[in-house]
């Protein structure tokens, strides 16, 4: 499983971004994606995870400001950002979990930085 993601940038707080992370390779055997970001300093932690079923989880930080979306036709994830507030400001990665071979996969990191 490869994953390749985009849409990482530079906004200003209060707007928005949309970030994409596209899978190729064995893409019927993922299971859950996500978003997990790592702000400067600190530990990986998770912004949001959705299931093959649709089933969604998320951070109580991101909560109603971020919403996690896929489209399994085109074995993409999305993570549309709302509100954005400098805290947000991170290396955003995106995440994809194959039960059968107990495995995590990882794309390459987008930098979102939001300012003040």
């Amino acid at each position: 499983v490869q994953l390749q993601a985009s849409g990482g940038g530079l906004v200003q707080a209060g707007g928005s971004l949309r970030l994409s992370c596209a899978a190729s390779g064995t893409v019927f055997t993922i299971n859950t994606m996500g978003w997990y970001r790592q702000r400067l300093g600190k530990q990986r932690e998770l912004v949001a995870a959705i299931t093959s079923g649709g089933s969604t989880n998320y951070a109580d930080s991101v909560n109603s400001r971020f919403t996690i979306s896929r489209d399994n036709a085109k074995n993409t994830v999305y993570l549309q950002m709302n509100s954005l507030k400098p805290e947000d400001t991170a290396v955003y990665y995106c995440n994809a979990f194959v039960p059968e071979r107990g495995m995590n996969y990882w794309g390459q990191g987008t930098q979102v930085t939001v300012s003040s």
